[in-house]
Parts: structure tokens; C-alpha cells; sequence
């Protein structure tokens, strides 16, 4: 009897569908976030167009990158997962993807990244380890701090440094300090829309003991540091553009970006998260390509 209720579906089309359960599980989408970031840090080193080769092994390791940190998240917390009404019918809750494949999506995810670091850069070769640490650890640190955030914006904000190392092959020069500039603004921005998105999940993270900064010091609290760290966002941004010079259509996408985070903190409101999805993935990828754009053809005007 249970080898003819066994699913009739062909291993292809199995496959292809685990595929595309793992894809929305990660929220592949949502690399776009910190893609543009890791262009633009190609483009400023670059001063405009980087190699194909470049951008090429860049977008692969991003996208692996990514991949990579969200399988081990959701793998991480999958027992805290099945606790939160909001995560409970996540696939990897259900069973519908199995641990095993999200192992076998990270190691694949893992071999690519080593393979794009060793063909953009000796350097970023070098550093792979130390970029490997936060892209794995960063997971646990709710566990144990509410600085939780601030690792998940640093770890983000490898992107541009990492753009940057694959054009230039420095990172510890004096000239190669709008890469820092760009790896904090990023740091800050994540953070900044990590402590609103946080703000969903208070109860739930209060009953795991797990340490947000909403959870351990309020709404109100999370959402006036989410502002403090998107204005430190906008300075840095600002100081950037400065110390490169940038033209005019740098700083009307920066104007844009102000005005966008002004709007994205003004929705949220701790007796109110209704507009907690619009803040976290339209505006946020409005602000990524806004400064994209913006960047690159100051570079080139």
C-alpha cells in the first residue's frame, strides 16, 4: 500500500520543484537588496565599467554568497522557525524541503563563492575565510546580543568592499577609503530596516529569550534607532560622494534615497506594522537601484 500512494511525479519535475520551494524559501528576490551594492563598489573602483569578467564572477558571487547565508539561516533557525505563526508554513517547517537539500544547496553555493574569489582576486581570496565567518555566524548572533543587526548590515555591507577588491585587488590602501565609506553606509542602511523588519516578531523572540533589539528594548525604541542608523546612512553617503567628487547625478539619487528612507521610517509605527512589507522589500529596492543609477552615471557624464 505505500509504494502506490507514493508520489507519481517524474524526478525531474520533483527536482525542478524543490528547486523553485528553495528559491522562494530564501527569498532569492530579495538579492537585489545588496547586488546593486557590490556593482557599485565594481564601478567606483573601476571608474565606470568594470570587465566582463568581473562583473561575471561579482553576480556569481553574490548570488552565492547570499544563497549560501540564508540556507544556513534557515537551517540555523529552524526549530525557532516552527515556534513563529509568521515562519510556520516556511517549506523547510513543513518538510517540503528537506535539511539535506538546503546542506546540499549551501555546499554547492559555498564551492562557487571559493571559485569566484580565487578568479576575481588574490586578495579576496585571502579574506574569503573572514568573509565566510559572518556570512555563517551572523545567523546565531540573536542568540546572544541584540547587536544582531548591526552584524547582519556589516555582513551585507561585504558587498561593495568585495566589488571593490575584485577591480582594484586593495583594501588597506588610502585610496581605497570610498570602499570603507561604502561598506559602512550599507552597514548602517541594513541595520537601520533589520530593526523595523524585527519588530513583526517581538512576542515570539521574547519567548525564545532571543535577543533584538525590539524584543529587549521596545518598538519605539527599535524604530528611533532604525532612524538614528538610516540618518548615519545618508552622512556617509554624503561623504563618499565628496571624497570622489561625484556629479549632480549622485546627489539627486541621494536626495531620492533620502527621501525614500524618510518615508520608509514615517509607515512603521509600533501600534501599527500593517506597512511593515512595503518599507522592507519596494522601498528598499527603490534605494539600491536609485543609488545605482545614480552613481554610475555620474561616473560616466
Amino acid at each position: 500500500m505505500a509504494r502506490s500512494a507514493a508520489p507519481t511525479a517524474t524526478p525531474k519535475t520533483s527536482f525542478w520543484t524543490r528547486v523553485k520551494l528553495f528559491l522562494e524559501l530564501i527569498k532569492f528576490e530579495h538579492t537585489i537588496f545588496a547586488l546593486p551594492f557590490a556593482y557599485l563598489g565594481m564601478v567606483l573602483a573601476a571608474g565606470g565599467l568594470p570587465t566582463f569578467h568581473q562583473f561575471f564572477w561579482v553576480t556569481v558571487a553574490m548570488a552565492s554568497a547570499r544563497t549560501l547565508a540564508f540556507a544556513i539561516n534557515r537551517l540555523a533557525d529552524l526549530r525557532y522557525d516552527a515556534t513563529n505563526p509568521r515562519t510556520a508554513r516556511r517549506p523547510s517547517v513543513t518538510g517540503a524541503i528537506s535539511p539535506q537539500l538546503m546542506i546540499g544547496f549551501a555546499l554547492l553555493s559555498l564551492l562557487l563563492l571559493g571559485v569566484s574569489a580565487a578568479l576575481l582576486s588574490p586578495l579576496a581570496l585571502r579574506l574569503f575565510p573572514g568573509a565566510l565567518l559572518f556570512l555563517l555566524g551572523y545567523s546565531y548572533t540573536k542568540r546572544f546580543t541584540a547587536l544582531c543587526h548591526w552584524v547582519l548590515g556589516f555582513t551585507d555591507g561585504l558587498a561593495p568592499m568585495g566589488g571593490w577588491i575584485a577591480v582594484r585587488g586593495s583594501a588597506f590602501s588610502p585610496e581605497d577609503l570610498p570602499a570603507w565609506l561604502l561598506m559602512f553606509a550599507v552597514t548602517f542602511w541594513i541595520s537601520g530596516f533589520d530593526l523595523i523588519y524585527a519588530c513583526q516578531d517581538v512576542e515570539h523572540d521574547r519567548q525564545e529569550k532571543l535577543y533584538s533589539w525590539p524584543s529587549n528594548r521596545g518598538m519605539a525604541a527599535a524604530l528611533f534607532m532604525a532612524k538614528a542608523n538610516h540618518v548615519l546612512t545618508l552622512l556617509v553617503l554624503a561623504l563618499l560622494g565628496l571624497v570622489m567628487s561625484l556629479g549632480w547625478p549622485y546627489w539627486v539619487a541621494l536626495v531620492i534615497t533620502a527621501g525614500l528612507l524618510a518615508y520608509e521610517n514615517s509607515i512603521v509605527k509600533p501600534n501599527d506594522l500593517s506597512r511593515l512589507g512595503v518599507a522592507f522589500f519596494n522601498i528598499n529596492s527603490y534605494i539600491a537601484l536609485t543609488l545605482f543609477a545614480g552613481t554610475f552615471l555620474a561616473l560616466v557624464i
